[in-house]
């Protein structure tokens, strides 16, 4: 870990932080290593992305945030809500893979979930950026590209954690991560 540029800290959606995961996150607080979280396993039984986003808080302290919202969950986990482009990435059913997806409009039934995370997200990175702070204070629209800076200034702050989900064995999230 002392000559990694960063990490990604892996989390099933079931259980959340274990205790092995305890032992590699003090183990990056150690060496300072900046850190993205991935919530894997949401196609399984079970499985709650917000759920294991609160286990990072309180079992690690993290400051964690989702950069991305799961569409469905178990068995109808089926895409991802950019919360920075806010856009619906869908998988293609047909393709096993998990490569192929479409980015599309956010489905009605989680546009005003998407929009609530996506305020949260911009005012949790605005304590790491004035320019952000300055426009969220004002009301004034925040784009892409500033948000994006934004997250890797705070991430690289080590005290903020954007977390992804996604089904590793079904190549889902995987492709956001990268």
């Amino acid at each position: 870990l002392r000559v990694l540029d960063g990490a990604v800290g892996v989390f099933t959606s079931v259980e959340g932080v274990q205790p092995q995961s305890e032992t590699v996150w003090r183990q990056m607080d150690k060496y300072n290593v900046p850190r993205l979280g991935f919530i894997n396993k949401m196609d399984r039984m079970g499985s709650d992305f917000l759920n294991a986003v609160g286990t990072m808080r309180e079992k690690l302290g993290a400051n964690a945030h989702p950069l991305y919202l799961a569409i469905g969950a178990e068995d109808q986990f089926r895409g991802l809500i950019d919360l920075v482009k806010m856009k619906a990435c869908i998988y293609d059913e047909s393709d096993e893979s998990g490569v192929k997806f479409d980015y599309m409009d956010i489905p009605d039934e989680y546009a005003e979930q998407a929009a609530e995370y996506r305020e949260t997200l911009i005012e949790a990175v605005s304590d790491f950026d004035d320019e952000i702070a300055a426009k969220f204070l004002e009301g004034q629209e925040i784009s892409q590209d500033e948000l994006k800076l934004g997250i890797r200034k705070a991430t690289l702050s080590l005290n903020f954690i954007g977390v992804i989900p996604g089904s590793a064995l079904k190549n889902k999230g995987v492709q956001m991560v990268m």
